[in-house]
Formats: C-alpha cells, sequence, structure tokens
C-alpha cells in the first residue's frame, strides 16, 4: 500500500537525518582537536519495485557517512619541539602500550602530533597513543627497515646518555717570532730541562684535552729558539702535563723534539711524536693516545715563524666531557635528535611514516586514529619526505579540517529536512485515518 510506503520512507528520511546530524555534532565537537578530519554526509535513495502496474512504492533514503582522512588541516605553530605535523602524505605509526607493537598491540595510525615525553621519556600524544620509530643504536646510527614492521620501537627521549669522548686528536695555529735571540741555555739545552724548570722557555701555549672519564687535562708546549748557523730556523719543544703530576713522565714531561721551518717562515717539519701517549696510570685511567698536529708547509692553521710577535691564534681538540640534555628537534627528515650541554649532539630515533593506497578507507579507532581496512589497502612503511611521504615539520601541529559556517549551515539544512521528514509521516497518518473514517 503507497501510503504505508510513503510512512516508511518518511522513517527512513529521519534516520537518515539523524545520521547526518550526528555526523555534523561530532565536527562541530571536534573543530580543536588536532588532526581531525570532518565527517561528509551523502544521501542516496532506496528504490522498491513496484507491486503491481501504476501502484508506486517509495522506498526512501539512507545516509552514508564518511570521513574524509585524506584532507589535510592547516598547520597551527607551537612551542614544543616534539609537536609534529606532517606535511603531505601519510600517518604517524603508533601503539597503544610504550612497550611498542606486539601481536596483541597492533599499529594504528594517526595525524594527531601532539607529541610530550611520558614519565618516563617516551614520545604519546594527548590520546595516550606512543610514537613508533626506527631507534639509533649506541653509536647513534639509524637502519631503517621498510619492510619489517618488527624493527619500529616506542621513541624515548630520555633512554639516552652522552658519554665523555677522549680526546684523539689535537692541533696548534701559532706563530712563533723569527726575531727571539738564541739563548745561551739554548746551546747547552737537554730535553727535559724546560719541563724541568732549569731553562726558561722563549715562547708557552696551552690546550685542554679530556680523558676516557671526561676529565679535562692541560697540555703545555713549550718552545726554545734553538737556531744556530748550522741549523737555522729550528726550535726546541717540549709538550708537558700541568700540573706534572697528572701523567707519569718525569716533570710531567709527555714529549719533546725539534720543529723547523722554512725560510719563508712555513713549517716545514717536525721530531715530535706524531702521536703523544699520556700515560694516566698513576691515577687509575691508563694511558691515551693524543695525534699532535703543527700543520704542513702547504697547510693552514699551523705552527709559523714570522717575524712578529710570538701568539697563539687558535687550538683545537676533539672529544669532551659527559653533558646532560638539553632539548630535541625533530627534523623534516623525521630525524629526532639530543642536544646536550657539553655541545655534542646524538641521533636518537628516525620517525616512521605509513603510506595507504586510499587513505579514506580507512577505519576511525578511539583516540583519533585509523587502523587499516580492505578498502584502504596494506600500509607501507617510509623514511619521511621518501617514496611519496609527507615531511615532518617540528613546532607544529595539524589543525581539524572542520570549517564551522560550513557545519553551522548543515545543521540547519538537517534540522529542516528532518521537520519535513517528520510531515511526511503526519500526512500519511491524517491519510490513514481519513480511509478508516470511511468504514464509519
Amino acid at each position: 500500500m503507497s501510503i504505508n510506503s510513503a510512512m516508511l520512507s518518511g522513517v527512513s528520511a529521519l534516520i537518515a537525518n539523524s545520521a547526518a546530524l550526528g555526523a555534523v555534532s561530532d565536527n562541530i565537537s571536534n573543530i580543536n582537536t588536532v588532526g581531525y578530519k570532518e565527517n561528509s554526509t551523502q544521501f542516496e535513495d532506496l528504490v522498491t519495485s513496484k507491486a503491481a502496474t501504476g501502484n508506486y512504492n517509495s522506498g526512501g533514503v539512507q545516509a552514508n557517512v564518511t570521513q574524509l582522512i585524506s584532507q589535510q588541516g592547516q598547520f597551527t605553530q607551537t612551542s614544543s619541539n616534539t609537536d609534529l605535523a606532517i606535511n603531505g602524505n601519510g600517518f604517524f605509526v603508533v601503539s597503544n602500550t610504550a612497550a611498542g607493537l606486539s601481536a596483541t598491540s597492533g599499529p594504528s595510525f594517526t595525524r594527531a602530533g601532539s607529541f610530550t615525553a611520558d614519565a618516563n621519556g617516551n614520545l604519546e600524544n594527548s590520546a595516550g597513543l606512543y610514537l613508533q620509530g626506527w631507534v639509533a643504536n649506541s653509536a647513534g646510527v639509524i637502519t631503517t627497515d621498510p619492510s619489517d614492521l618488527s624493527k619500529l620501537s616506542t621513541i624515548n627521549i630520555n633512554d639516552i646518555a652522552n658519554s665523555p669522548d677522549p680526546t684523539t686528536t689535537a692541533s696548534v695555529n701559532a706563530n712563533l717570532n723569527s726575531a727571539t735571540t738564541t739563548s745561551a741555555a739554548a746551546a747547552t739545552y737537554t730535553a727535559g730541562q724546560m719541563a724541568a724548570g732549569t731553562v726558561t722557555p722563549d715562547y708557552t701555549t696551552q690546550l685542554t684535552v679530556y680523558d676516557s672519564q671526561g676529565g679535562q687535562h692541560t697540555l703545555q708546549l713549550d718552545f726554545l729558539q734553538a737556531s744556530t748557523n748550522a741549523n737555522p730556523n729550528t726550535w726546541d719543544v717540549e709538550v708537558v702535563s700541568q700540573p706534572a703530576s697528572d701523567t707519569t713522565g718525569t716533570n710531567g714531561l709527555v714529549a719533546s723534539g725539534k720543529v723547523t721551518f722554512n725560510t719563508d717562515g712555513t713549517i716545514s717539519g717536525s721530531t715530535l711524536p706524531a702521536n703523544l701517549t699520556l700515560n694516566y696510570s698513576n691515577t687509575g685511567l691508563g694511558t691515551q693516545t693524543v695525534a699532535l698536529n703543527l700543520g704542513t708547509t702547504a697547510g693552514s692553521g699551523a705552527l709559523t715563524q714570522y717575524a712578529s710577535t710570538s701568539t697563539t691564534n687558535s687550538t683545537s681538540v676533539d672529544g669532551g666531557p659527559s653533558g646532560s640534555l638539553t632539548k630535541v628537534t625533530v627534523g623534516t627528515d623525521g630525524i629526532v635528535t639530543a642536544d646536550f650541554s657539553n655541545g655534542a649532539t646524538r641521533n636518537i630515533a628516525q620517525v616512521a611514516i605509513a603510506t595507504f593506497p586510499d587513505p579514506d578507507g580507512l577505519a576511525a579507532s578511539s583516540g583519533n586514529a585509523y587502523v587499516a581496512t580492505d578498502a584502504s589497502g596494506d600500509f607501507n612503511l617510509k623514511q619521511p619526505g621518501v617514496g611519496g611521504a609527507g615531511q615532518v615539520e617540528s613546532d607544529q601541529l595539524e589543525a581539524s579540517t572542520v570549517d564551522l559556517s560550513t557545519e553551522f549551515t548543515n545543521l540547519i539544512i538537517t534540522q529542516r529536512a528532518y521537520s519535513a521528514a517528520s510531515k511526511i509521516i503526519t500526512t500519511a497518518d491524517q491519510m490513514l485515518q481519513e480511509l478508516i473514517e470511511v468504514k464509519q
């Protein structure tokens, strides 16, 4: 009976518009939700076959609500280095436990990048989902394996230490005044006399080196003009520990030799050992080898002998003491880097990005996250900025894609459509009432 079908059609309209109202309500409610993707409602008609010629049965309508996941929201600037957004395709891979991915805690995917460190240093977003990536080894080397999900781990920014780095190389850039007069003591000088204090050097410079425990030690280079007619442009040099008790050498003497210069003032050679051996066995530190570079004839940043005041232009050493973590930065390539108070940096991990053939086919889950479905296709793990995956932007968050003016308009349209559908039911009811009254 067409009157009954009209009433049922009105009921379907009420149901469809209720679904549309739910979608609009979710959109408005999540106007400030980071990374939220708006819901879109599309209506489609339902058609039933005719029971008999000339007897039309209305089918009604149904609502299909889809989330426009592939849309990208605008970025908003933040003050946190671990607030992350993806500029382009892809999703952060997250786990609902800090232990990472497992058979019972499979991956989910999100664009909500408001990550902060929990009490244990694990990066989690406001929904309690933990960021996954490829974690660096103890040397700071990151090995990515996009084909193996088990290689991903929760990124932790506290579980990292900056151990002391002993000095292995040192260099001195200084000028020795060619006008320095050769002293009488130079004629009878023997190695170790400057360290012993029995001969006064013509020029002294110092540099700081670091041992295996991060301790600082001072090495002093003493220079004595030793030029003679037979050996012009020659200086005696001693490397001495300050204080002398730092090493086991007599009076702190580490090494001695000569440096010679060309007539144009550039260094021509040195008889100092290429590698200095610092023996700290008296303090339980053992020995340490430092390559001391005084430069070469063609090199820059070397010892020189010019007719100007003896001066040290610069000294350089590698290594350093241990440092405390000062900040964490994330590059566009997703590499998470730790900066330490001693100036050292170290890679912690690289954020993994998952892409899908059809991201709009993902199924929503709690926490503004998604899970893969047959419609979305299988995910592909990629490094940020590689193979179509978007780059990571730090100090940024992706805003909701909801437009409030559009949603309020849809709210009015949905309300009117619901009221109109209710009129269908009341009208059909009146017609049925009229039909019943015919019998009376």
